[in-house]
């Protein structure tokens, strides 16, 4: 394996391997849950390697990031059928090339944003995919809208014309319990329910991460986000 990513393979098939067993334990069927790549400060070589193990979509949580990697891997591996999700804060002076390159944003949580990138979304791509994010946990510090706020914002952007609303997406705060863990993501699965009933399109739940995956799976996650457990501990150094 190339110097860029030592024990990728090892890492990557150990997460592919978790996430079966997740699913089964859940009562779940193998490939149920969507699994996320997420490439931030790691190159886009870096995740070229990762797309030879068996990647197909990746997220990226920096904009201008975000975009090399999308440029790169266009230039270089076209034949590649990529999905790129956006999942980090976007600023309004962000959204065109987040627009322009992006199959999916996960980040939602101001109808500017959705607007925006509505407006900005090329026509001869498809819909832009977007998640509303919320702050299930009501931290002060973390973006995303507090439950309450969730229709309202879902409304607005279920009337922009090039955008498709597909679910809604979290990060709860780090827990140091199972139980503790699962409080977050059951909310949120509660949540979900609730929106896909005046959403009945809604197909996705984003939730879990390297330290919590096991328990997204089994509280109903259709998308989980993995990028430590994947590429290795990170060099913020060298985000683009």
């Amino acid at each position: 394996m190339t110097d860029l990513t030592p024990g990728l393979d090892a890492r990557w098939n150990h997460v592919v391997q978790e996430l079966h067993e997740a699913e089964k334990k859940a009562g779940r069927s193998a490939g149920d849950v969507t699994l996320l790549a997420v490439g931030k400060t790691f190159s886009a070589e870096a995740l070229f390697e990762c797309a030879k193990l068996g990647a197909r979509a990746f997220g990226e949580n920096y904009a201008q990031e975000g975009y090399s990697k999308v440029d790169w891997f266009r230039e270089h591996h076209p034949e590649l059928a990529l999905e790129w999700h956006f999942i980090g804060p976007l600023q309004a002076n962000k959204t065109r090339g987040v627009a322009e390159r992006f199959d999916w944003v996960q980040s939602i949580d101001r109808e500017k944003i959705a607007r925006r990138l509505s407006e900005q979304r090329p026509e001869d791509l498809p819909p832009l995919n977007l998640l509303i994010e919320v702050n299930i946990d009501g931290e002060e510090s973390k973006s995303g809208v507090k439950p309450d706020a969730l229709e309202s914002l879902a409304a607005e952007i279920e009337k922009l014309p090039r955008v498709r609303l597909r679910g809604l997406m979290a990060i709860p705060a780090p827990a140091e319990t199972y139980e503790a863990r699962m409080k977050p993501l059951l909310a949120m699965r509660e949540l979900f329910n609730e929106f896909k009933k005046s959403h009945p399109h809604a197909d996705t739940l984003s939730m879990g991460m390297s330290a919590d995956m096991d328990e997204a799976v089994e509280a109903g996650s259709t998308m989980v986000r993995i990028g430590r457990a994947i590429f290795g501990e990170r060099n913020y150094a060298q985000k683009a």
